[in-house]
């Protein structure tokens, strides 16, 4: 019998790391040794993530220092380095970290984070030892475009997208009360999100001639999960030649779809696919691109990447029932 891999997830207990908990509770390759919390230490983690119970009667840990070969770092944003320094982990335990802290090319203690788009640089994280997963609204909208960079045919983008409640994770806001959610909407970080940087860097890699600005209003709806993201820009091509340029791209990447018809956001939820659907108006090109914020944005490319680190087949443990009605 094959000796299984080894993890751990460091920040279990927010909504991140209580879907990368699930995920890989079935994942035939994968032993889950420890889930760390500083808030929920010592716990059950059906104490906090109701709907495992009786599934695992584990507790959180207080530290992480137990061996693993995989570390899933979901901590708050600028937390991952802190915690790289602060402990020795061993060079030989391969860290995904779902934070934004590397995402843009920053190292600490000699580790160097591949960036883990998989549809932008599968053989790159095949390679790697440490990954910087990318951001929710980051995949739904490179996903988007990645087609037209690898073509030179990016232009300047308009970029609308509207997220679930979760994306703004478990600690509770103002604007994730239920009272302020529910039948409201609203924009927020009009152009400056914090997902541009990232966008840009992975664009400009592909299509190095690309020097047009990526403007993106992200509003936050009244749902819990999910990412829909339209983008537009002039494009020569005609629909039937945009189709076919996708389809080949995505042609042998078995989480990413393009589908004929118009898209709807129960597609996804509760999956790891991105479906795309474009749309020809006059010179204008609009790209429809659809995601789960909490799985292909992030718990679900988490563990993809990790089984492409690992040399187990892509879609190992992730072939998952999304929920239509």
């Amino acid at each position: 019998m094959k000796q299984k891999i080894r993890a751990g997830i460091i920040g279990g207990a927010g909504y991140t790391g209580g879907e990368t908990v699930r995920l890989l509770l079935h994942h035939p390759s994968i032993d889950l040794v420890f889930v760390q919390s500083r808030s929920q230490a010592r716990k059950r983690l059906s104490e906090v993530h109701g709907d495992l119970i009786g599934e695992i009667d584990l507790k959180f840990a207080e530290s992480s220092l137990e061996p693993v070969d995989v570390i899933f770092v979901c901590l708050g944003h600028g937390e991952s380095k802190k915690l790289l320094i602060e402990n020795n982990f061993p060079s030989s335990t391969r860290i995904i970290d779902l934070g934004n802290d590397f995402r843009l090319g920053d190292t600490v203690e000699d580790r160097v984070f591949v960036y883990g788009l998989p549809e932008f640089q599968r053989e790159e994280i095949k390679r790697a030892k440490h990954i910087a997963n990318p951001g929710c609204f980051a995949t739904a909208i490179q996903l988007g475009l990645l087609p037209l960079a690898k073509a030179g045919l990016l232009r300047e983008v308009h970029t609308t997208g509207i997220t679930g409640s979760s994306a703004a994770g478990k600690k509770l806001q103002d604007t994730t009360h239920f009272t302020w959610r529910s039948s409201n909407i609203s924009a927020y970080k009009t152009l400056t999100h914090q997902h541009l940087g990232e966008i840009h860097q992975t664009l400009k890699s592909v299509q190095p001639d690309f020097d047009k600005p990526v403007n993106f209003i992200p509003w936050r709806g009244n749902f819990t999960r999910g990412i829909f993201v339209s983008s537009v820009l002039h494009c020569e091509l005609g629909l039937k030649e945009a189709e076919d340029l996708y389809t080949t791209f995505y042609a042998n990447h078995p989480f990413t779809y393009v589908s004929d018809a118009m898209i709807d956001l129960k597609q996804v939820v509760n999956t790891n696919k991105c479906v795309i659907h474009l749309e020809k108006i006059g010179d204008k090109l609009v790209i429809h691109s659809i995601i789960d914020n909490l799985l292909k944005g992030a718990s679900g490319q988490a563990v993809q990447n990790m089984n492409l680190m690992f040399g187990l087949e892509e879609t190992e443990g992730l072939r998952l029932k999304g929920s239509a009605f």
